[in-house]
């Protein structure tokens, strides 16, 4: 088995449509999975300390299908390749659910799919935002990009709400309301990183509404307009975690904690965001390893207490 933690490069000489490869078994495929998901930083734990056993290398499984697809759309630097591939990938998706899948992802994930009984559409969801970014540079109206978001960022928290046995209507639209503000609050924060790419993810309805140009996003010419675009910005990307928040009291106890975690997180960012004058260019807003911790004991003593996320 060729290690996760080869870079990406290697692992698609080994594992990608060009390769010639023998299925792995299920137990390597898993191991295979768990790896790449605990090789990998993120700003919080992939599988929470709390998520009890028999799920761990479900979500190990999930996570290795979003990181995969996460690297096929940004790690070619061509956007040609990442489209050949996505396209690849989703073919992989439909072997995986007929069950002829041989790549270690999809056998580990077939299990997972059979087990919970996966609607196949959140995975396919998740490739149609990664193909619309290699096209899509620009969006016209907040209607737009909440079309994107349904599909970047809601579909990986129905399938959570699926692996925990919540995925009910009045659960999905909650978790989609959090998904979707965690999405916009990442646009916020990254909106430097995107410039640097030409890609704007501020519609372009809030750019004309505050006299701001493209340009001036893209130069990062930080004036009072696009101070005040942005303060509006943050503010409307908040309230999707007041629309959603009720969603802790509806879902088992360790499913709750990551669920306060993610919308303290995301305020948090918006907070900074306000905190640095809502000047995202001349420093990228992050949290430091305190402000984590600190924001893991907060929302820890609210689980206990059953206070407001």
């Amino acid at each position: 088995m060729q290690h996760p933690a080869k870079s990406f490069r290697e692992q698609l000489q080994h594992w990608g449509p060009e390769a010639t490869f023998e299925r792995p078994s299920l137990v390597q495929a898993e191991s295979y999975c768990r790896e790449l998901a605990t090789s990998h930083y993120e700003n919080f734990h992939v599988v929470s300390w709390l998520l009890p056993k028999h799920l761990r290398q479900h979500f190990y499984n999930i996570y290795a299908y979003c990181r995969w697809s996460d690297d096929l759309a940004d790690e070619t630097n061509s956007t040609e390749e990442s489209t050949r591939l996505l396209q690849w990938w989703e073919g992989e998706l439909n072997r995986a659910y007929a069950g002829t899948a041989t790549h270690p992802v999809y056998t580990a994930l077939r299990s997972t799919i059979v087990k919970y009984q996966l609607n196949q559409q959140p995975f396919a969801d998740l490739l149609s935002a990664f193909r619309q970014d290699q096209v899509k540079l620009r969006y016209q109206s907040d209607d737009e990009l909440l079309d994107y978001c349904t599909r970047s960022a809601n579909p990986v928290g129905q399938l959570v709400l699926a692996l925990a046995g919540s995925a009910s209507p009045e659960n999905i639209v909650l978790s989609d309301a959090v998904c979707s503000g965690l999405q916009l609050a990442n646009f916020c924060q990254d909106i430097a990183i995107d410039a640097g790419k030409n890609r704007i993810y501020i519609p372009a309805t809030r750019l004309q509404q505050h006299g701001v140009s493209e340009s001036d996003v893209l130069q990062g010419k930080v004036s009072a307009n696009l101070q005040t675009l942005l303060r509006e910005w943050c503010q409307y990307s908040d309230t999707f975690f007041d629309t959603g928040a009720s969603l802790v009291n509806n879902v088992p106890s360790w499913l709750s904690l990551d669920i306060r975690l993610f919308i303290a997180g995301g305020r948090a960012i918006l907070k900074e965001i306000e905190r640095n004058r809502y000047d995202v260019w001349g420093k990228r807003v992050s949290l430091s390893k305190f402000r984590k911790l600190s924001l893991v004991a907060r929302s820890t003593c609210g689980w206990w207490l059953g206070g407001k996320a």
